[in-house]
């Protein structure tokens, strides 16, 4: 069985390895949305950060990319998936059907949030953009994960209101502020 991975977030412009294909592809009854805390990668036990996740929601579409892994690198790419994005256990992982702009279908690996996990959190647009100003992980400021994302959804014809909301209400954030930005 060809191995695909839904990529909706940082896989989008980071997935760790060199995808033998993409497509545009959508996922039915989830969203692309930052209710995850990051306590290791964008953020920290005492400053958590958050991270986008797949949240369940009947009726819901989230539009990412399908990235087909080559054979010969499945194993590997598959355990590094699995050491990225099960850290912590607030993703699982799940084999979910994907439909492609081109109208093929396809059966990909996603990592879903458990919303029974103490990372899962549900908070209004202000608080998130006051979290990713602040926030820095091992793998660097939140900022930069929120822009990377938000100009690959760009690149890719993907518009998230909510992600240009956050975009430009951050930037307000690190100008009040004063602080050194990567913007």
């Amino acid at each position: 069985m060809t191995l695909w991975v839904f990529g909706y977030g940082s896989l989008l412009w980071n997935p760790g390895f060199v995808p033998a294909e993409t497509a545009l592809a959508r996922l039915d009854d989830y969203h692309r949305s930052f209710c995850m805390l990051s306590i290791h990668h964008r953020g920290s036990e005492a400053e958590p950060g958050l991270v986008l996740a797949l949240d369940a929601q009947e009726g819901a579409v989230c539009t990412g990319l399908a990235l087909r892994v080559a054979p010969a690198d499945e194993e590997r790419v598959l355990a590094e998936l699995r050491e990225r994005e099960l850290i912590s256990s607030a993703y699982y992982e799940a084999r979910v059907p994907l439909a492609l702009t081109d109208g093929r279908e396809v059966e990909a690996l996603a990592y879903i949030v458990d919303a029974t996990h103490r990372q899962y959190v549900q908070i209004d647009l202000e608080t998130q953009a006051r979290m990713i100003a602040r926030a820095h992980g091992g793998r660097g400021p939140n900022t930069d994960y929120l822009v990377n994302t938000h100009d690959h959804l760009g690149q890719l014809g993907i518009h998230d209101p909510d992600m240009d909301w956050l975009v430009a209400r951050v930037r307000d954030i690190v100008g009040e502020k004063s602080a050194p930005t990567t913007f």
